[in-house]
């Protein structure tokens, strides 16, 4: 069953609790995210708020090896947060697939059913 709005971890850094107060309404507005998928949010923003923090640190820096190091972390979050959006739905390609999940279990969903 989909959730409602749900109030931002008061763990998750400023950043990544921007990204949830950015993209929660998206998410209870489409009804497509359940309890399950609350893990999946949670390190979606966190992957979101360490890319803005990166680039932070990169347009802070002055250090050539810092700015290197910290543009590695940088793609390896932006990665995981492509994945993770995907999942989401948060993407053009993934909210353009066709949806599974039945938002009334009282209907029958099997096309084989005649009645």
């Amino acid at each position: 069953m989909a959730v409602g709005h749900i109030t931002a971890p008061e763990w998750l850094a400023e950043s990544a609790r921007k990204e949830w107060d950015r993209v929660m309404p998206v998410l209870t507005e489409r009804r497509i995210l359940t309890e399950a998928d609350l893990g999946g949010l949670e390190n979606y923003c966190i992957c979101i708020g360490r890319v803005r923090d990166m680039e932070a640190g990169i347009q802070n820096t002055a250090d050539p090896e810092l700015i290197l190091k910290l543009a590695r972390m940088q793609d390896k979050a932006m990665a995981s947060a492509r994945l993770l959006a995907a999942e989401l739905g948060l993407t053009p390609v993934s909210r353009s697939r066709p949806a599974i999940r039945n938002d009334n279990p009282e209907e029958d969903d099997d096309p084989l059913n005649i009645s």
